[in-house]
């Protein structure tokens, strides 16, 4: 719970910031500070790499479906890895953080078929465990109607061939 008050509280810092400054700083006459995400379109688990110029210190990235990566000042690209839950055919903001600065970039995660990650990281099928979230009371109803139906067929047909047997002896 306090995670997502966290995140809440982070977005909303996020969202504030993002009205108050401009996305991008002129460096000088000629760096702009400008990012990109290569390749722009790539399956789960797959690797991204993430560029930045014009910033003079360290970068911060971020996104919804990989890990926050930081590419140290002096650098100009990183590496990261999607996450294997990643939803195929969705759009996820990758957001670059200079300073106060930023920029976001679309990622998108390849669709069509489902791509499984490798076996240990799968972990266990479970089931329900017994769950009642869809209890269906006219199903429950119908079922118990059998029940007696089929239980009320058998002892009176028991009852009916022992009473025809004791009659014929």
């Amino acid at each position: 719970m306090r995670a997502i008050r966290v995140a809440a509280a982070a977005l909303l810092g996020a969202g504030a910031l993002a009205l108050t400054a401009p996305t991008a700083q002129a460096r000088g006459d000629t760096e702009v500070f400008q990012v990109d995400v290569l390749p722009s379109t790539i399956a789960p688990g797959g690797q991204v790499t993430l560029h930045t110029t014009g910033c003079e210190q360290s970068v911060s990235v971020s996104s919804g479906v990989f890990d926050t990566v930081i590419i140290p000042r002096g650098r100009t690209s990183a590496r990261a890895v999607v996450d294997w839950d990643a939803k195929p055919g969705a759009v996820y903001e990758v957001s670059f953080h200079c300073g106060t600065f930023w920029q976001d970039v679309d990622l998108t995660i390849a669709g069509g078929r489902h791509v499984t990650p490798p076996h240990w990281e799968k972990g266990v099928q479970a089931g329900d465990g017994g769950s009642l979230a869809d209890l269906n009371l006219k199903q429950i109803g119908l079922g118990a109607a059998f029940i007696a139906a089929s239980l009320g067929t058998a002892y009176h047909l028991s009852r009916r061939r022992t009473g025809e047997e004791g009659d014929g002896a």
